[in-house]
């Protein structure tokens, strides 16, 4: 067998084609993507063009008002929510039984997708267990729920938890079995314990995962509490909008869909805050794509 070969043209040799254009793979990566404020300026642009179409059509009759209200009338009962107080105890509710849905499902969600990833004849035996509870309709369970814990928070916290405890579990579960095993293996043979293990090197990796999960799960959580207030409850923004469409005041129904989905939109852009903290150490590409 020759020699391989050393001095100047084994460094010559051991070039690759980036070595060989230096100019053009320094400095920062050029971003891809569209600008931010480009976007932002193009949805506000889409929700600004929407909003206008709907006002005028309902101005000039061809959108009845009876069916789909308007926007000025939306914003004016909005704004008569917001004077006398009124709808302040309704969304805090809301909110509490959803933040309780997303905390409970959440962690069941992570716990038991760790445990059946990491155990993979565990997770072979309860597989079709947790496809049977899956494929079930949640809409069905949110009468039961009411019969077993009342018409106060629990049972809208019970049907929440439902809808957002398989996003995070399956989520979770693929995150941890995706996690690459050459970095399970090294950190094994330097005497990692399981803890040590699930902390420095299988939560990281399956962070992505998971923080997509927590996107779908805050608007799930808040559609299990209205769902389960519209179908029994004495206050909260799914009576709210109950007691509106009983009367056939769509300008309640539409007025209350919009508050629910400005508090959507805050408490994502707020999860996508925490992410973007949380994940800094992950390059941006990564993040993109996860």
């Amino acid at each position: 067998m020759s020699a391989l070969p050393t001095g100047p043209r084994a460094s010559e040799l051991s070039k690759t084609p980036a070595d060989a254009t230096p100019s053009r793979s320094a400095g920062p990566r050029r971003r891809t993507g569209p600008a931010r404020p480009a976007v932002l300026a193009a949805q506000l642009g889409l929700a600004v063009l929407l909003v206008a179409g709907w006002e005028a059509g309902s101005r000039t009759g061809v959108v009845d008002p009876f069916f789909f209200s308007s926007p000025a009338a939306v914003a004016g009962r909005i704004g008569e929510w917001l004077g006398s107080g009124e709808i302040a105890g309704h969304l805090l509710t809301t909110l509490l039984e959803a933040a309780l849905a997303l905390v409970i499902g959440g962690v069941l969600g992570l716990a038991i997708g760790f445990l059946l990833a990491r155990a993979r004849t565990l997770a072979a035996v309860l597989d079709p267990y947790i496809k049977v509870l899956n494929a079930l309709p949640r809409v069905v369970l949110a009468p039961i729920f009411l019969l077993w814990f009342g018409l106060g928070i629990w049972s809208k916290v019970a049907f929440g938890v439902t809808l957002v405890f398989f996003i995070v579990f399956f989520n979770t579960y693929q995150g941890v079995r995706e996690v690459d095993r050459v970095l399970v293996d090294n950190a094994r043979m330097l005497g990692a314990k399981e803890s040590q293990l699930i902390r420095h090197v299988l939560l990281p990796s399956a962070m992505s995962w998971i923080f997509s999960s927590l996107h779908t799960s805050v608007g799930f959580a808040i559609v299990g509490a209205v769902v389960g207030e519209y179908l029994g409850a004495s206050e909260g923004m799914g009576y709210l909008i109950a007691q509106a469409e009983g009367t056939f005041d769509t300008t309640g129904v539409f007025a209350g869909m919009a508050v629910l989905s400005v508090v959507v939109v805050v408490i994502d852009l707020l999860v996508n805050r925490v992410e973007r903290r949380l994940l800094r150490w992950q390059p941006a590409r990564e993040r993109a794509h996860g």
